[in-house]
């Protein structure tokens, strides 16, 4: 595998989850939340890559196939599903 390759996996992945993370704390309301989880899959998906490619980076791979999962969780949350009235 293309070094460069796995380095833009491993950058875009650290990049793209601390970007998500700053957006899901200003707390901007749904939208702006469900967006942010979508970034957040694309980092898990790039990292999930990155460590299973990279040798001996495998940790990382699965730590972020379960954090995919509560990510999707977050886009279906604050994207798909209708906010219930309170």
């Amino acid at each position: 595998m293309s070094e460069i390759l796995l380095t833009a996996l491993q950058y875009y992945g650290a990049a793209a989850g601390v970007v998500a993370a700053f957006v899901v704390s200003l707390d901007l309301g749904r939208r702006p939340t469900g967006w942010a989880f979508v970034l957040f899959v694309t980092s898990s998906l790039a990292l999930i890559g990155w460590g299973f490619l990279k040798p001996q980076s495998e940790g990382i791979g699965v730590q972020n196939i379960l954090l995919l999962a509560i990510n999707i969780v977050g886009v279906y949350r604050y994207l798909i599903r209708k906010k219930e009235a309170a």
